[in-house]
């Protein structure tokens, strides 16, 4: 019982993480609809932020928090408005795109080689050796946080696309951005917020991620494709269905420990990825329109 226990708490604290990887990705997709594969080179961008903030300000991550999202909002916009804006509409630009955004993201690997070498960094505060003691486990303070700020982006989230002006007009864009041109919506405008939004969530992630794992320029690979599996399991545009899947991947692999080898826990994310492509294309939660 103890040992479940320790998993369960275990894959709970690791679900915010995921969590928060995979908000940007499902948003860029359900209002773009483009799959954004340089989000794995701002999550590692995001590490590297707060590990120069820590390292050479002594700022504590959780404070450059604020910094650290202004920054790769900044750099979601510049994206948009010098790559993504320019790529041609619908299915015609799904594979420039993705080899765009690719592109970009094996910019920023290799200048982050440049930069910081190949050597793995971590962030190290007073509370990364701190714990608490609950229900007989004890609990990280460092993951603690983590999911605290992994509950806060989905309410927060939800709240900015359903009760102000600018989070409605997202979701309409999202629905039928020829509608909302005709009713003298600035179409662009909306698309270059949202792709600043998407970007801040992947540096937010990368920061929280640094706080609990080692990281190098290479980081970012793993991340992506977990961002991938929650999207798609949850449902694409559901913000209540990205959560519940980040919960369920975190759990089956943290309980998959316990039949198999440790090496091959973060493949079976995949494997439930292929079976819901397989079984319900849709998600659990289905097709949504940012819901």
């Amino acid at each position: 019982m103890e040992r479940f226990i320790d998993l369960a708490v275990s894959a709970v604290l690791l679900a915010g993480l995921y969590a928060t990887m995979a908000y940007g990705l499902g948003l860029i997709y359900g209002v773009l609809r483009v799959v954004n594969l340089a989000h794995g080179g701002v999550i590692m961008l995001g590490a590297y932020m707060g590990w120069v903030l820590h390292r050479q300000l002594g700022l504590d991550p959780y404070l450059s928090i604020p910094l650290v999202v202004a920054a790769t909002y900044l750099l979601g916009v510049l994206i948009y408005r010098v790559l993504v804006r320019h790529l041609p509409r619908g299915p015609a630009g799904g594979p420039a795109s993705l080899l765009l955004l690719f592109g970009f993201w094996l910019v920023l690997r290799n200048v982050a080689y440049l930069l910081f070498t190949g050597d793995d960094q971590s962030i190290t505060t007073p509370w990364s050796t701190r714990s608490i003691v609950f229900l007989g486990t004890h609990l990280s303070v460092s993951r603690l946080a983590v999911l605290a700020v992994g509950a806060m982006v989905p309410v927060g989230l939800h709240l900015f696309l359903h009760r102000t002006y600018l989070g409605r007009a997202i979701r309409a864009v999202a629905q039928n951005p020829d509608s909302c041109t005709l009713a003298g919506v600035d179409v662009e405008r909306i698309y270059t917020i949202t792709f600043g939004i998407g970007t801040a969530l992947a540096g937010l992630a990368g920061l929280l991620s640094a706080t609990l794992f080692a990281f190098n320029p290479g980081s970012g690979s793993s991340e992506l494709l977990k961002s991938f599996v929650v999207v798609v399991l949850g449902g694409m545009g559901s913000v209540l269905g990205t959560g519940t899947a980040a919960l369920i991947l975190a759990v089956v692999e943290v309980f998959a420990i316990l039949i198999l080898p440790s090496y091959l826990t973060s493949a079976v994310g995949f494997v439930m990825l292929v079976l819901v492509l397989v079984l319900r294309p849709g998600g659990l939660f289905g097709q949504r329109v940012l819901g």
